[in-house]
């Protein structure tokens, strides 16, 4: 298993890889000093590669190992009314239950690894000075996206957060654990995601590209609640550029790769320990060491049930081992004969599918919620045309003349099933406290409003000898 490890709070050396285009692909591993490293374009490119390995994380069950996005579904889908576990046991169960300590090391995993991803983003940038003047916009605009992606999990996350943006020594304790406000770190997201927007085209969907830059700072600004009008411009700037589609066949989304829809996905390559991933192996039935997770809940069922439409088979399935329990089926690694996916891998734990972060589905309901404009309900034709696009792929073709607010957490609901978005949309639509404090109730969880972040790890509070102090409620 690869195992690179770069510099962040004091770690002193980089192991290098390499990639084509739109993939990862390493090379035989050596661990160098990044002092003097970066010379040219070539080796910059090895460090903009690393920002992206950081983003895929490693395929491991091992908590010494950065799980990255891998892991990410515990921090998301199974906060929210989407999923649970199997059995509702152990460490992996604190999060349905809103039960989660400083202690959990999928809470920690996390936190580290994007710091990690933040470190080797400022890595590129403190180093392109010694990029041509060709390269060097695009080196800069690529590790600025990095970076506002990860800082804009994390502050979601976990809120107020160290803000990195530099390359910081073993004796800047202060910086690396001193928690600004969460304004300061959006201040920073916005500015990166803005240079990346002007400096970037459409060359890729597993790299950061101008498209995937404008779909991000438009959430950047719906989360906010503020500049809908520019959200609005931002995406139809994607919209009607003519580069992206939506799938005719829903199922194609998620099983054929870099297809239309896809704007940012993260390459994964099946049956490779070092670059493939097996998150959608925990997600099945007696494989992996933590196998049962992620598993879909009866309210979501419901929801699917009711207003998926063509989406419904294609989100959640009967676990024929445990008919009682039911699956995700987006990104199955053993594929579905009945549904006529092919397996992705020959081992389910070394899956190839790509994880997809932005879709144009995504981009479409976006669209919808900036000209909402924080209000109750439209009629604008702009609006309606968007939403109906997405409807009309799941079926439901009856024309639509009005979008609540409502019907539009609904249909991002179905539409984005178990992609880790429906913890976030809650919150953004400022409905968490009202249904998750109802579902909670339901299943006997114990939801509060401090169940909204996160805790800080404590290893983190531990390092930090008194400076970082703890969310309200851990």
């Amino acid at each position: 298993m690869k195992k690179i490890k770069y510099l962040i709070f004091g770690f002193l050396s980089i192991m290098m890889i390499s990639c084509g285009a739109d993939f990862l692909e390493p090379l035989p591993e050596s661990a160098i000093s990044s002092v003097g490293y970066f010379q040219n374009d070539e080796e910059i490119e090895t460090g903009v590669i690393g920002m992206y390995d950081a983003i895929q994380g490693v395929n491991s069950n091992d908590l010494d190992d950065n799980f990255s996005i891998q892991r990410e579904y515990y921090l998301t889908e199974m906060r929210s009314d989407n999923t649970r576990t199997k059995s509702s046991e152990g460490e992996a169960a604190q999060f349905e239950s809103y039960n989660v300590t400083a202690s959990n090391g999928i809470v920690s995993n996390y936190y580290i690894s994007f710091y990690e991803i933040i470190y080797r983003a400022n890595l590129v940038l403190e180093n392109l000075d010694a990029a041509s003047e060709a390269k060097s916009p695009k080196f800069e605009g690529e590790a600025k996206f990095v970076r506002a992606y990860a800082y804009f999990n994390l502050v979601r996350l976990y809120g107020d957060i160290p803000l990195i943006d530099r390359l910081i020594g073993p004796l800047e304790k202060e910086i690396a654990f001193t928690r600004v406000p969460s304004s300061e770190i959006y201040d920073l997201i916005i500015s990166d995601l803005k240079v990346s927007i002007q400096n970037l085209d459409n060359s890729y969907k597993n790299r950061a590209s101008k498209a995937a830059a404008q779909s991000l700072l438009a959430k950047v600004y719906l989360t906010l609640g503020t500049n809908y009008s520019e959200a609005q411009t931002l995406l139809e700037s994607v919209i009607t550029s003519g580069e992206f589609s939506l799938e005719s066949n829903f199922k194609d989304v998620f099983y054929t790769e870099n297809n239309d829809e896809v704007i940012f996905a993260i390459g994964y390559t099946s049956d490779l320990s070092s670059e493939s991933q097996n998150i959608s192996a925990e997600w099945l039935n007696s494989v992996g060491r933590t196998s049962g997770v992620n598993y879909v809940t009866a309210d979501a069922r419901l929801a699917l049930d009711a207003k998926g439409g063509n989406r419904t088979e294609y989100s959640y399935r009967q676990d024929m081992a445990q008919p009682t329990q039911y699956q995700v089926v987006k990104y199955l690694p053993n594929g579905d004969s009945s549904l006529d996916i092919e397996p992705t891998s020959s081992n389910p734990e070394l899956a190839g599918n790509d994880w997809i972060i932005i879709r144009y589905a995504d981009v479409l309901l976006m669209h919808v919620e900036a000209i909402l404009a924080g209000g109750q309900e439209t009629s604008a034709t702009a609006a309606i045309n968007s939403f109906q696009k997405v409807r009309d792929r799941a079926g439901f073709t009856e024309t639509v003349t009005t979008i609540t607010k409502q019907d539009l957490l609904d249909e991002r609901r179905v539409e984005l099933a178990f992609e880790n978005h429906r913890f976030f949309d809650l919150v953004r639509f400022g409905a968490a406290q009202e249904v998750l404090s109802a579902f909670s109730s339901m299943n006997d969880y114990s939801f509060s409003a401090t169940d909204l972040l996160l805790p800080i790890p404590q290893r983190e509070i531990n390092l930090s000898n008194g400076i970082m102090q703890q969310n309200p409620g851990y």
